[in-house]
């Protein structure tokens, strides 16, 4: 067995690895646009050598892991936050890290993470592409909510009916603002189909889950947000307890506490921001359809802010998908399990 701590960057990879029948170590550094990376594991391959390999979790190393999923190399994917907390000395090198991989995978004590399958990782491809595309039309509709202000009209809404569009085109615009207003609206008629043909494929593919139609069932989560929760968090048995969702989503306040005295801040936000986003979406459509989740944020913005409400309910709605799903139940029957969770009765006398 060869283990090979990798220190990896898009250009190159800085390797220490050991070997463990000869005792040999040894370090290189391997560049990608030449092909030299590939080559030194196709060889060990080709040798025969049982290869383990430790990485911190990164970006824009698909084609690695592909690689090493063909050549049949083992691949461990480490917790970047508890790598860099065993870090003993505060000197930071490539030749370090890659040094402090190999040690943790010789301990056995590499934090090694879960890793979502291929299938998965294409899927959430389709999520952010569509994501990143309703972003992008949202912005060309505020442009040209702009251009009508500019002229004196406030259509909100209506500016995007059949009726208020042909009043839009009637408007005089000066040469270039004429020229904006029609090229945003051809950029608007082109992203349309286009999201339209991506939600589609998104209710198609969250048709064919079990455990995202469950999530469906309840308020405001609809095919897009529980197939999102799915794909992210893989599995439930991944966790132990409801309240490790709201850490692993980074919904929960920052904390500098020390001296018994609590500092808590903003919402770390260490996790998925798609999943992030959506789940707070989901809590305020529950929040508008639904009385008993009304009742609650209502509650909470009195409180304290309506911003603080949305992300607690975002948060909430959660733990509540997950015990959904690990318990295998619709919305309806998820209020009889557990001690707390589901019951949305507030106390201090709110009901």
């Amino acid at each position: 067995m060869m283990l090979i701590g990798v220190d990896y960057h898009p250009s190159f990879q800085q390797i220490a690895f050991f070997v463990e029948e000869t005792g040999e170590c040894g370090e290189l550094q391997l560049n990608h646009s030449e092909g030299e990376a590939e080559r030194f594991y196709r060889d060990l391959q080709q040798r025969g050598i049982r290869v383990r390999v430790g990485m911190e979790a990164t970006g824009y190393s698909r084609w690695f892991e592909r690689l090493l999923a063909a050549l049949g190399i083992e691949l461990w994917i480490g917790d970047p936050a508890e790598i860099k907390s065993k870090r003993v000395k505060k000197q930071k090198t490539d030749r370090n890290d890659a040094r402090l991989l190999r040690r943790l995978m010789l301990e056995n004590n590499f934090p090694q993470i879960w890793v979502p399958s291929p299938e998965n990782r294409d899927l959430r491809q389709l999520l952010w592409h569509r994501h990143r595309l309703v972003q992008m039309r949202t912005r060309i509709m505020n442009q040209l909510q702009a251009l009508a202000m500019n002229e004196g009209y406030r259509w909100k809404k209506k500016l995007f009916s059949e009726q208020g569009r042909a009043q839009l085109e009637k408007l005089t615009l000066a040469p270039w603002a004429s020229r904006r207003r029609q090229e945003l609206l051809e950029l608007l008629d082109r992203m349309n189909p286009t999201i339209a043909e991506l939600t589609v494929a998104v209710e198609r593919e969250a048709r064919k889950r079990p455990e995202v139609l469950r999530l469906m069932t309840h308020p405001g989560v609809g095919s897009l947000t529980a197939l999102a929760y799915v794909l992210i968090i893989g599995t439930p048995t991944r966790f132990q307890r409801g309240k490790q969702i709201g850490t692993y989503v980074g919904m929960i306040p920052s904390e500098d506490s020390s001296a018994g005295k609590q500092r808590l801040g903003h919402i770390s936000k260490q996790g998925h921001s798609l999943l992030r986003f959506l789940l707070v979406e989901a809590a305020q459509a529950a929040a508008r359809t639904h009385p008993d989740w009304r009742r609650r944020y209502i509650h909470l913005a009195i409180r304290r802010h309506k911003s603080i409400a949305k992300v607690a309910m975002g948060r909430k709605l959660a733990v509540r998908l997950y015990w959904m799903w690990r318990n295998r139940c619709e919305y309806s029957q998820s209020l009889k399990f557990g001690s707390y969770a589901g019951q949305l009765g507030t106390g201090h006398g709110v009901k």
